[in-house]
């Protein structure tokens, strides 16, 4: 069962492969092998839990060892949905990714409470080799003489703060959208504490307004981020911005909710800056916050793409990330 539990996340292995031999591969065999071994993708989905269950079942014949696997894979990619990385669940019937980003990734008691009987059985351990001998009795004792109440305690703690953080968010969420008569983004409203939210969402045809919101004050800050701007005469900037767009789009693994272009020209080539609109206001988060240059040499129409993560140092991307066709 814990095992089980991790075999989800043994998709670092094929990843580190694929990244090792990516730059080799062509622009669609790139794509749709980052779908199958990229980090938190196919084995982070429905098709994926249901092999392996399949795959138990036909080995043990044992519904209880298959429906125990079953609860095992689904609780890892629950907590994988329900915090801070985008996903793509119905994978390969759709690429499209969800995540309902309702538990801060850091939560105290989603990290801290499956430790509790871990400690347990290490306080144990350590007794019976007489190291910390009248230590921890009363403890003990408790667990002993009701071990198992206390641990369909634990369970059914950690259950309803599952069920209770996506719901108490969406009341948020109608909340803010209320306050500012604009549609809200369940999805795209990331948490960046145990109770406190970064969103944005599209305020006219020139800005995004962004927003701190909280449970416990509503909209904490809110500033607005102009989502495309020119430094200097470019006249084809327009045409510059759309093929950005087509190029971007054409990649994986579309982690820019709000996109924002800077648009300037240096020595024959034009200069599109693709960044998120929340960048600015994110701090300890790395998601959304990647940065692509996209470099246009004017006379040839050839192009280079930077990538890299805000406040790192970039590094060119393979020709193959994006569809040379567009």
């Amino acid at each position: 069962m814990a095992f089980l539990s991790v075999i989800p996340d043994l998709d670092i292995i094929p990843y580190s492969i694929f990244i090792s031999v990516s730059n080799s591969l062509t622009h669609e065999s790139r794509i749709q092998l980052f779908y199958l071994f990229g980090h938190r993708e196919f084995t982070h989905s429905i098709l994926f839990v249901s092999l392996v269950t399949l795959l138990i079942w036909t080995k043990s014949k044992d519904w209880i060892l298959t429906f125990a696997g079953l609860q095992s894979i689904l609780s890892h990619i629950y907590l994988d949905y329900i915090t801070t990385w985008k996903m793509r669940p119905f994978y390969p019937f759709s690429t499209d990714t969800s995540i309902m980003g309702a538990v801060y990734f850091y939560d105290p008691l989603l990290n801290l409470l499956p430790l509790l009987p871990l400690l347990i059985v290490i306080i144990g351990s350590l007794k019976k080799r007489g190291i910390i001998n009248g230590k921890f009795n009363n403890f003990c004792n408790f667990v002993r003489n009701s071990d198992d109440k206390f641990y369909s305690f634990l369970i059914l703690v950690l259950l309803v703060w599952l069920v209770f953080m996506p719901v108490s968010k969406a009341f948020l969420i109608n909340h803010i959208s209320g306050a500012e008569k604009a549609q809200i983004s369940y999805q795209n409203t990331y948490p960046e504490s145990m109770n406190s939210f970064l969103t944005a969402y599209s305020f006219n045809s020139t800005h995004y307004k962004v927003l701190r919101v909280s449970y416990l004050s509503g909209i904490e800050m809110s500033g607005y981020v102009e989502k495309i701007s020119i430094n200097g005469n470019v006249p084809d900037a327009s045409a510059y911005i759309d093929r950005t767009k087509k190029l971007y789009s054409s990649g994986v693994p579309q982690e820019i909710d709000y996109p924002v272009y800077a648009v300037s020209e240096d020595n024959g080539s034009v200069i599109v800056t693709l960044s998120d609109a929340r960048n600015p206001y994110a701090e300890s988060w790395a998601y959304f916050k990647s940065i692509y240059r996209f470099t246009f040499d004017k006379r040839s129409g050839d192009y280079h793409v930077y990538a890299s993560v805000q406040g790192e140092s970039e590094k060119k991307l393979d020709e193959n990330w994006f569809n040379k066709k567009v």
